[in-house]
């Protein structure tokens, strides 16, 4: 498969490594294009990928597939040049709040995937929402699922959940740095040095983490096994429900779904 890149920023370094990593694709078997000259020999150096900055006519021509990796301002500049060469072209866009409808107006293309990403597949740990457009075939979906699972985990969803999936998965990151920054904060509060504080969050927040995913137990069992009775995690969880802890959470995922929806909008 023959996969071209539109744009070569840290995302689209990062699926591209994951590609050629899980050997899905050789390097050779990729392109990627950047008007950006700095962007485009980082992204080579990274990913043993070539990376032009002229001639994206004949890149295009030669890629089943296109993956677009631009910025949502700058979308319609660069498909621009293309339009009416896509017809049968599998176009995969991970551009933030672009919907399908609008991609193909710009693009003319019909093979249509949207995909929302996070940056944890910087890490090869990411989360993605993969949404298939009317006009696109299953290896289109396939192809999608297997890239974006090379970096993470990724699930599909009708469209008109992306937007849920920007708030959830998407957004998610920040709020998991905020409770990091807040657990080391609490350390150093209660006497550890900031490097040991910080070393324990992260590494507790990662813990508890893969102990959900490697028992598959939901989360509230797997809490009442660390909480003893009248022990120190029921009087810090009591703390937590004081102050409205899960409700603060749920409240900052439906603002990030509204959010995305009105930029969606836009």
């Amino acid at each position: 498969m023959k996969i071209l890149f539109l744009g070569a920023g840290k995302m689209a370094t990062a699926i591209a490594g994951g590609i050629v990593n899980a050997r899905l694709c050789k390097a050779d078997e990729l392109t990627a294009f950047d008007v950006s000259p700095a962007a485009a020999k980082l992204f080579s150096e990274q990913t043993g990928v070539v990376c032009a900055t002229s001639g994206l006519p004949e890149l295009v021509r030669q890629a089943e597939a296109l993956l677009i990796a631009v910025k949502p301002q700058t979308l319609q500049e660069a498909l621009a040049p293309l339009k009416g060469t896509l017809q049968d072209k599998c176009l995969l866009s991970i551009v933030a709040g672009m919907p399908i409808e609008k991609i193909a107006a710009l693009s003319g293309a019909e093979r249509i995937i949207r995909i929302m990403p996070n940056t944890p597949a910087l890490v090869g740990c990411g989360a993605a929402g993969i949404a298939r457009g009317a006009g696109a075939k299953e290896e289109d979906l396939q192809l999608a699922m297997d890239i974006f699972s090379a970096v993470g985990t990724a699930c599909t969803v009708p469209e008109k959940n992306l937007d849920a999936i920007t708030a959830l998965s998407g957004s998610g990151p920040a709020y998991v740095f905020e409770f990091i920054q807040a657990l080391a904060d609490g350390g150093v509060a209660v006497g550890l040095s900031r490097d040991t504080a910080n070393a324990l969050a992260v590494q507790t927040v990662i813990g508890a983490a893969e102990m959900v995913r490697q028992t598959a137990l939901h989360p509230t069992l797997l809490k009442d096994q660390v909480t003893s009775p009248a022990g120190t995690t029921i009087a810090a969880l009591e703390v937590l429900e004081d102050r409205a802890f899960a409700g603060a959470v749920i409240a900052a995922v439906r603002a990030a779904a509204k959010r995305s929806e009105e930029l969606g909008r836009k």
